[in-house]
């Protein structure tokens, strides 16, 4: 029996999300007239009190339109220095939306209101003009961190006295709005724009929508335009979506329990060094050999877990681990004898 840890985008549809597919209305979505699509976008929107949405292929898409509609040329971006808007989306922001990054380090990532504060530029010419914070819920670099709401209100207002803009990047929203039990729409109140992805532990095999108001979501479906994100018949993907929003939100808290199960015994193991702290459904932990050799190991014992950088191994739980995995997978982490240097 392998066990893919690798990452939560690894999911498959369940049987009541591909029966949701299959029987999906369609149109042509680049002319408004995909009622499944509409029906995810209206859906999406409500979920986190907003007034509209646009359905998208990717979370890198959302995150780069979102930056694009909310940031002029010469622009400063203020972000998390591991951020994935900055370290995983190719450049994009520069690309894209030719603006600049100034990349803070922050304790698993989530950034605190006087750290902000202290990057915002004056308004003077020899500096780009600060205007966008970008937050990401749940960090992935920081080993599934999220934020609480109390820390994300003193950031909105930050960002409300400096006339700066705040974008979530939900690639994991909802694992963190399980894990802090918040609303969707309590959180969702701080932000002009959110990218909320499907495809990740709620198992959809496409999509990220991107939320905001009526006007921001409008000049938002232009930029998805010009980035050739238009689709035609996507509401067979849209149903997937808008099932996994229905029927996969709640669970993910098994994941999370899972996530802590695996934490844990990592943390009694001799050949482990270090667990990054459990919130979520990402386990990120220190070996004390080389993650090369580490990784050998796991494959020979039919376990699949990602390098995280020269030091770290990234392990995610996700809706297709079952527990049979799970009491096979401790057993055989308890089976590795590495050498402790």
């Amino acid at each position: 029996m392998e066990i893919d840890l690798r990452s939560d985008t690894l999911t498959k549809p369940t049987p009541g999300m591909l029966a949701a597919m299959m029987s999906a209305e369609v149109g042509d979505d680049v002319y408004r007239e995909d009622p499944t699509v509409n029906q995810l976008e209206a859906y999406g929107a409500d979920l986190f009190g907003k007034e509209a949405a646009l359905y998208c292929p990717s979370g890198t898409m959302t995150n780069q339109i979102a930056i694009r509609v909310l940031t002029q040329p010469q622009d400063q971006v203020i972000c998390y220095r591991h951020a994935h808007v900055y370290l995983y989306e190719g450049g994009g922001m520069a690309y894209n939306s030719m603006v600049t990054a100034r990349t803070i380090e922050a304790p698993r990532g989530l950034l605190s209101a006087e750290q902000i504060l202290a990057q915002i530029n004056p308004d003077d010419i020899h500096f780009p003009r600060t205007s966008l914070v970008c937050l990401e819920n749940t960090v992935n670099k920081g080993g599934g961190s999220c934020y609480d709401l109390e820390q994300v209100a003193e950031i909105r207002e930050v960002c409300n006295e400096n006339g700066l803009s705040l974008h979530l990047d939900g690639a994991r929203v909802f694992n963190a709005i399980v894990a802090k039990g918040y609303s969707p729409a309590e959180l969702g109140q701080y932000f002009d724009t959110m990218s909320v992805c499907l495809s990740k532990g709620l198992g959809a095999p496409v999509g990220s929508l991107l939320i905001g108001n009526a006007a921001r979501i409008k000049a938002a479906r232009r930029v998805r335009k010009v980035f050739g994100g238009g689709m035609r018949q996507a509401g067979f993907l849209a149903a997937a979506g808008l099932y996994a929003l229905q029927h996969q939100v709640k669970r993910l808290a098994e994941d999370h329990i899972k996530a802590e199960r695996i934490g844990s015994l990592l943390h009694s193991l001799p050949w482990v060094k270090s667990v990054y702290p459990v919130e979520t459904n990402i386990v990120i932990f220190e070996p004390e050999r080389p993650v090369e050799q580490v990784l050998q190991q796991f494959e020979a014992l039919g376990i699949k877990a990602a390098p995280f950088g020269p030091t770290l191994i990234r392990m995610v739980t996700h809706l297709d681990i079952t527990q049979e995995m799970m009491s096979e997978l401790l057993g055989r982490l308890e089976q590795i004898a590495l050498p402790v240097s």
